[in-house]
């Protein structure tokens, strides 16, 4: 994948937090805030209230996520 010069260096930092903010979290996933927001109330990814409410969504949850719905997009034969 190609991506903007700049936009690596954006990812990678973003993907070196331990807590990412909701909009880096829904960047990183390609879905919208409210997504996220619902994922975590749904216990799909985990995060963390920062002072009188700013949330943090915990980066090991988003690469949990990401594994845990892996699947092999190649080797289906019912797809044609």
């Amino acid at each position: 994948m190609l991506l903007p010069e700049g936009a690596s260096r954006a990812v990678t930092d973003t993907m070196e937090k331990t807590l990412l903010r909701v909009g880096e979290a829904a960047e990183l996933l390609s879905v919208s805030r409210w997504t996220i927001y619902r994922w975590v109330e749904e216990g799909r990814l985990r995060g963390t209230k920062i002072g009188k409410g700013s949330l943090r969504i915990f980066r090991e949850s988003i690469i949990h996520l990401i594994e845990s719905n892996e699947s092999d997009v190649g080797t289906s034969s019912s797809v044609r």
